[in-house]
Parts: C-alpha cells; structure tokens; sequence
C-alpha cells in the first residue's frame, strides 16, 4: 500500500498517476486542508477538489483547477452586485461548496469528501489530512494574510516572510492518516510535487505525523516540484527565493531535513544529483504535460521506491 501525500495541481497530477497504476485498495492519497477557507459563506476545500476533480476526469486540463466546460454566471451575477468576486468559484463548482457546506453541520469533511468522490466515480481513497479547522497564515512585508488572500487576491506579490498554521496545536490528524501510517502492509509514502511550504508542511506538522513518519521502516520519497530553479505551477520557486532556501534538490532536501530516503529530480537539474549525499536520487523527466506523463512518472517513482531500503532512523523535521 502507497500513502501519498498532496496538495495542489502538481500534486492531483501525479496522485491521479499513481491511481491509474495501483487498485483502490493499495493507495491512499492524504490532502492539505490548509488552504481551506470560508468565502461567501461556504466552506472552500481547494486541494481536496483539485485532487478529487482530477482523478475523476472531470478537471480543467488546461488551468489543473476547477472543472472543464465550466460557465461562470454566477460570477457575471455576483460582479454586476458589486460582490466579493476575486475568488472565481464556477456555476458548477459551486454546487460542490454548497453541498459540502451544508453537511457539515453534521458530517465530518473526510465523511463527505468520501461521499463525493463516490459520487464522482473516484475508487481511490482520498482524504483530508485532518477534519479540524486548520488555516494557513502567510506573514508578509504588508502585514499577515490569510492564505487565499495571499495567494489568490494578491497574487503572492506581497514578499513572504514566514507561515502559520492557526488551529494547528489543537487539529488532529485524520483518521485515514493514521491509519494508513500504522498498517503493516504500507510499503511507501510519496511526497507529490506539491508546493513544500504551503501544501506538503502542514501535513507533516500535525500532532506526532513526523514522529510516526520517522519510525516507520518503508521508504520516504519526494518528487520535485522544481525544474531547472523554477517551479511548474504555482508560488513555490518565489516562496523559497524569500525564504533564502535554493530551489534546487538541495535546496528541498534541506526542507524536508533527514525525512527523505529518495527524491525524484528533473533531468534540468541532474548536474545537481552528484552532489548530494544521505538521499538517493532518480533522474527523469518529472513534467507532466498529459495524462501518458503522469502515468509514467508515477511508474517511475513506484519502481524507484522498490528499490530503497528505509534509513533505520529518520531525523524528525
């Protein structure tokens, strides 16, 4: 069984590789929530979407987020009432919020993610990190934001200098997390290409997940998000930059400090392998232009996980 962990559209992309490889019952995919917000009322889960549109075939190919052939009138409609409209949210999207907003009074978010990916046709399990309220905090030049506030109505242009997780000290990690963390027939945990800081750090910050990560005896492997010191999609190469951490494998490998027993690195980057000790390394093409792409990646980085032998101790983050 794979546990893989994910957030965004790099990370959907090869989630979606790795389930057209592997039967439902050998992969569960693990979402950040940190990006989930509450915008004109309804509860917004913008990685459990990306992740569950895309492995039900029903994503925008060419954004990676939202849905394709979307209309979009009720935005037309919200911008003709002088309404909050810097967040689009599409006329069908938006039945996904309602729906999920609404339940929630009484069902868990992992209960109705579940429900909906049956509902869509999606076999694999995904499931958020926690069913808690965490959000990320961005602190700024311009004073603290909120995540999509940052990211979405500023677009990032703001010079980033640390992030928060509020409710992160109380959250507890979601029972499909721990579960998978503790059955005897895991065999990997894969790291999508997903932004480190923003979508992959909250996950491993929930309450004792390093700390079972580390004693775990399968391998730990991490595919790049960055390609030739840019990132594919997405805030992650600037976010780094400010952080004063290189974008470059080293430059990830020092992110995820010892937890790593392999990382999947971009040919643009493979002068850069030779020099990295404690962490193999596999070299491909890690750009995933078409579904073909993701499936090889993902074969790639399941056969390169079958080659590793976990470090006896990994050094927690």
């Amino acid at each position: 069984m794979i546990l893989a962990l994910a957030g965004g559209v790099g990370g959907a992309r090869l989630a979606n590789g790795l389930a057209t490889i592997l039967p439902p019952e050998e992969l569960i995919i693990v979402v950040n929530t940190g990006d989930d917000f509450e915008h004109l009322g309804l509860h917004i889960s913008p990685d459990i979407d990306t992740v569950t549109y895309t492995l039900a075939g029903l994503n925008n190919p060419k954004e990676g987020w939202g849905l394709a052939g979307e209309s979009w009138a009720f935005m037309d409609a919200l911008k003709r009432l002088g309404g909050e409209s810097w967040f689009q949210l599409g006329d069908q999207d938006m039945a996904t919020h309602v729906e999920r907003t609404w339940r929630l009074k009484t069902l868990p978010l992992s209960a109705i993610t579940t429900e909906f990916c049956a509902r869509l046709g999606v076999r694999h399990r995904v499931a958020p990190m926690t069913d808690d309220p965490v959000r990320t905090l961005v602190e700024t030049d311009e004073g603290q934001l909120a995540f999509q506030d940052y990211f979405v109505r500023r677009r990032c242009a703001p010079r980033l200098l640390g992030v928060s997780f509020a409710g992160l000290e109380t959250a507890r990690p979601g029972a499909a997390l721990l579960s998978a963390l503790a059955d005897p027939e895991l065999s990997a945990i894969v790291i999508c290409p997903s932004n480190p800081l923003l979508s992959i750090r909250p996950i491993l910050s929930l309450a004792g997940v390093t700390n079972l990560l580390s004693r775990r005896r399968v391998p730990v492997v991490a595919v790049s998000p960055f390609i030739g010191g840019k990132s594919v999609k997405g805030p992650a190469a600037k976010i780094m930059h400010e952080l004063n951490l290189p974008v470059t494998p080293a430059g990830l490998l020092s992110f995820y400090d010892g937890l790593l027993d392999g990382m999947v690195i971009d040919r643009a980057d493979a002068d850069l392998a030779d020099s990295l000790t404690g962490c193999a390394m596999l070299v491909t093409d890690t750009l995933m232009r078409n579904h073909a792409d993701q499936d090889r990646l993902a074969s790639e980085t399941l056969d390169f996980t079958r080659q590793l032998s976990p470090r006896q101790d990994h050094k927690l983050m």
